[in-house]
């Protein structure tokens, strides 16, 4: 029975229509916060570890609510969705110059932050929790760097 409530699960968020997500304008507006998206990352990371935590809990439980258990990987997904919205289109597509320096660091560190943005879809693993706060906190190091 729990097998069969996780492949519904799936399905059903296969199957969701995807939600549009408006970041911060392409046009040169010259209006950034940088500070502000990097908070912003970290309540989405905040927000997708008590979405696993709530997670798991529910699993745990004989018979538990799947209506929360689905309300609760909806939250997960949603909140590393908008987590990567910020890195590729504030920090990758208007942020970071090619010429910067550090650019490559700078690049790999966002990369990997998808990548353990995408783990934590894909998982209830809260090791690729940590691994995405000490990135931002890497990344936070290498973009913030005192001139």
């Amino acid at each position: 029975m729990k097998k069969m409530n996780l492949i519904v699960l799936m399905i059903v968020l296969i199957l969701l229509p995807a939600a549009t997500v408006f970041s911060h304008c392409e046009i040169p507006c010259g209006i950034y916060d940088d500070q502000m998206r990097i908070k912003m990352v970290r309540e989405h990371i905040a927000t997708i570890e008590k979405s696993i935590k709530a997670i798991q809990t529910l699993e745990k439980e004989k018979d538990h609510n799947a209506n929360q258990l689905i309300r609760w990987v909806m939250n997960k997904e949603e909140h590393a969705n908008q987590l990567q919205e910020i890195v590729t289109q504030y920090f990758m597509t208007q942020r970071i110059k090619t010429d910067a320096k550090d650019y490559s660091k700078k690049l790999e560190t966002l990369h990997q932050m998808l990548i353990y943005s995408m783990k934590c879809k894909q998982t209830t693993d809260l090791s690729h929790v940590e691994k995405l706060k000490s990135l931002v906190t890497e990344f936070e190091k290498l973009y913030f760097v005192k001139k």
